[in-house]
């Protein structure tokens, strides 16, 4: 079965490493998108989210458009909203069943990662979570920090 790169991206960070995962193995891609958009003012998502877990404020999601039967291996991309997983991927992880699938989650941050990792082993307690790579971004920026070779490493070992 082929791979499938899942993300869900505020600023396009996220979005550029999915696209760069899906260039380098040729899978499969799902952008998540929040039923309603969040505010482009930085500000008003900060104040709204700030205090967020995983375990409160979740957020309606468009329908995928996938069947997700016809993947083993779902790469699972979030940026971190707080020190943990965004409302959108948490709520993906908890509408759909990953039950057995084998998940490489990836966190774009610029520093902060937090429980992100421990927080997607949380909500796929019946998947096969693998270790997740943190990837650096300059702080309100698109400029990578993260070395191109460690990201290679990280994607062809997937």
């Amino acid at each position: 079965m082929k791979k499938l790169v899942v993300y869900y991206s505020y600023t396009g960070n996220t979005r550029k490493i999915a696209s760069i995962i899906k260039d380098k193995l040729n899978c499969d891609v799902l952008e998540l998108e929040p039923l309603t958009p969040f505010s482009e003012d930085y500000d008003e998502v900060v104040d709204e989210y700030q205090n967020n877990s995983i375990d409160n404020k979740e957020v309606a999601i468009k329908d995928i458009n996938v069947d997700l039967n016809n993947y083993d291996e779902i790469i699972i991309g979030t940026p971190v909203w707080w020190y943990t997983i965004s409302p959108v991927v948490v709520t993906f992880l908890k509408k759909y069943d990953l039950s057995g699938k084998k998940i490489y989650p990836f966190a774009t941050n610029a520093g902060w990662l937090g429980k992100t990792f421990k927080d997607f082993t949380k909500l796929c307690p019946n998947s096969e979570v693998h270790d997740g790579m943190n990837i650096l971004f300059k702080s309100y920026s698109s400029e990578l920090v993260t070395s191109n070779d460690d990201l290679d490493d990280w994607i062809n070992n997937l």
